[in-house]
């Protein structure tokens, strides 16, 4: 793990890196170099139309917003940087398949950038909006606009992603009359590179874990993430009661009831008596309202090393002795990794089945019938989100359900089109 990687300071021995400085600079040299490579492609309207949102936004980011909210210096996180690396490879990959069917290199290049802050914008939306009371929301205003905005640490949703990512890509593909099947098929491999890359982020930031385990390749996360910082499956463990041996059943609603979901036999909690199906209802005295509230308290005691007292509904005491927290967290399975896996391998099928479709949009509709499926079984060894809408599912399991209908309607009216009437034939195995 490996959360923050360094920082860029505001100044450097008193010369101005942010704001008017060293890297608006360079982002204005970049930006006419690369307006001067798509305009001796696509002419100059065309350029600064595809360019200029962007090279407007990134400067005024620079100029204003980084030197307010970052003023200790911008941190350049694990996953940004991992998710920065995904994007280039899989940009390079839509580039080449692109060069292959005759499309110029800059309109590949046009949409990833329309597709990369319509992507982010969309992830980090998902994920406020899915975690806007537990982690998000803080005590002023400042501070919450300022954890919202912190994606660099973590927090992109690939569903919210995937949603304004193609939003992106319809807007850019109106803009310039592109086949949007066709370079759809063209851009999927690179895609699920970019994934695969950004789930090594995710290990390196420690979310998107998955759940206790004992099998041999089984990880552990340090205590601490940052300077005061606890990393997710750590803290998890420590409010769930993990380290005592017991878990409390999650829930996304924080009244529900405090319910032991499982004691593991020989642990501090099976010797208290704690049985699975116990209804927790005061701790240490303080009656509970409901789960978030035993959470808490489960917490606070393990990590200032105190003893517990659990009551249960049926008036019976448990005293739980005081315990060290340990410097890392109980051995869980490496969801990540799993992930980073199955998004290659993913990548690789896309990417050799892309010469044999018959129909543009059959590469699209084959990323959306198997990641899905890869998305839910992925769902039920992680333990980072709860199940919603009283499905006992998480939310994206939900949204595979929901993308393998699409996908099963998408094929359905695809393989009703004459077969080999393709945008791009030449890059099309003959049959």
């Amino acid at each position: 793990m490996c959360s923050e990687l360094f920082r860029i300071p505001l100044k450097w021995d008193n010369v101005p890196i942010f704001g008017a400085g060293v890297l608006l600079l360079l982002w204005a040299v970049f930006s006419v170099l690369g307006l001067k490579s798509t305009a001796r492609a696509m002419g100059w309207p065309a350029a600064l139309k595809a360019h200029l949102p962007t090279i407007v936004i990134v400067g005024v980011a620079l100029v204003f917003f980084v030197p307010k909210y970052f003023p200790d210096g911008v941190p350049i996180r694990g996953y940004g940087m991992m998710v920065l690396l995904g994007s280039i490879a899989g940009i390079w990959m839509s580039v080449h398949r692109a060069q292959q069917a005759g499309v110029a290199g800059e309109e590949i290049l046009g949409l990833a950038v329309w597709m990369f802050i319509s992507g982010v914008i969309g992830a980090r939306l998902f994920y406020v909006v899915e975690y806007w009371e537990d982690r998000i929301r803080q005590a002023d205003v400042l501070s919450t606009i300022k954890t919202a905005l912190s994606f660099t640490e973590g927090g992109l949703v690939v569903y919210g992603a995937f949603i304004g990512a193609m939003i992106g890509f319809t807007l850019y593909m109106r803009r310039r009359g592109l086949p949007a099947l066709a370079i759809s098929d063209m851009i999927c491999a690179g895609m699920l590179v970019g994934l695969a890359f950004g789930r090594i982020g995710c290990l390196m930031n420690g979310c998107c874990y998955g759940g206790e385990s004992d099998v041999a390749w089984a990880i552990t996360f340090p205590r601490e993430s940052g300077p005061e910082m606890i990393s997710p499956p750590y803290g998890d463990q420590a409010t769930s009661g993990a380290f005592y041996g017991f878990h409390l059943r999650s829930s996304s609603d924080e009244m529900a009831p405090a319910i032991i979901d499982r004691v593991n036999e020989g642990s501090l909690a099976a010797t208290a008596g704690l049985k699975a199906g116990d209804r927790v209802i005061k701790i240490d005295e303080k009656l509970l309202a409901g789960v978030a509230g035993a959470e808490m308290l489960v917490y606070e005691a393990f990590l200032q090393g105190k003893p517990m007292v659990l009551t249960t509904s049926d008036n019976a005491t448990h005293e739980i002795p005081a315990i060290e927290p340990p410097p890392r967290s109980r051995p869980v399975h490496p969801a990540q990794l799993y992930s980073t896996i199955t998004a290659a391998l993913l990548a690789w099928v896309l990417w050799s089945f892309y010469p044999f479709r018959r129909r543009d949009g059959a590469v699209t509709a084959l990323m959306i019938t198997l990641y899905p499926i890869a998305r839910f079984c992925e769902e039920s060894i992680r333990v980072d989100e709860s199940a919603v809408f009283g499905t006992g599912m998480s939310i994206s399991q939900n949204v595979s359900i929901l993308l393998l209908v699409a996908a099963g309607a998408m094929w359905v009216w695809l393989l009703r089109k004459p077969a080999g009437n393709l945008a791009f034939p030449d890059t099309a195995v003959s049959s």
